[in-house]
């Protein structure tokens, strides 16, 4: 590890020793795990790590036990025809 220096408000330090306190690590750790975070949400936004949704298209279209969404969708449509002339009957 290489030693570093960094200023903090009042507020920040106050922040990270409760949180240290609370997880029983140390101040330092409880930095680095920040800088982890937010160096990896900041890779993930600039697209070098995000994959888009079509990425995962597809990646289904061979399993067997997924029901077709057209025979759910029938099959909701035929409940709600029944409980639409249930309420009718009433």
């Amino acid at each position: 590890m290489i030693r570093t220096q960094i200023y903090l408000t009042k507020k920040e330090k106050e922040a990270i020793e409760q949180l240290s306190g609370e997880r029983k690590t140390t101040q330092s750790n409880i930095i680095r795990e920040a800088i982890d975070e937010y160096v990896a949400k900041k890779k993930m936004e600039s697209g070098k790590e995000r994959k888009s949704i079509m990425d995962y298209a597809g990646i289904w279209k061979h399993k067997k036990d997924i029901p077709r969404v057209d025979v759910l969708r029938e099959d909701w449509e035929e409940r709600v025809k029944r409980l639409d002339a249930d309420k009718d009957d009433r």
